[in-house]
């Protein structure tokens, strides 16, 4: 008698039945949804944007959402490789690295909280 296992959620979405995909950074292969997928802008331009939907049309790369894989993928010349050209990692760049401003620069440091300073009450002395 044959008797059928019942998969949890955990099990199915981490089985080897999901596509596989190569990270351009790292170039080990990874599982789509752990992945980031990135597509050269249109019109002509040389920017590298990230797909959050996975819907955008064209050609796709790969990227773990990583500072290693971006530095290794940067340092390969990767994206120019894999997106037929484009270089402008600006957006992948904010996309994984959430502390640079929009210039791509050094995160701001928080403004310290200035020390309260206690009314003197006359009664002290």
């Amino acid at each position: 008698m044959y008797v059928r296992k019942m998969l949890t959620v955990a099990e199915v979405l981490h089985s080897e039945d999901q596509p596989q995909r190569t990270c351009i950074g790292c170039r080990k292969k990874a599982p789509r949804s752990e992945l980031l997928r990135l597509v050269a802008e249109g019109s002509g331009s040389a920017a590298v944007l990230v797909d959050e939907r996975r819907r955008m049309p064209g050609r796709g790369a790969w990227l773990h959402p990583s500072e290693s894989c971006l530095a290794l993928a940067v340092k390969r010349r990767a994206f120019g490789r894999a997106l037929n050209g484009a270089t402008g990692t600006a957006a992948v760049e904010r996309r994984i690295k959430p502390g640079t401003n929009a210039a791509g620069t050094l995160p701001i440091p928080p403004v310290e909280a200035a020390p309260t300073v206690q009314p003197e009450s006359g009664s002290e002395i």
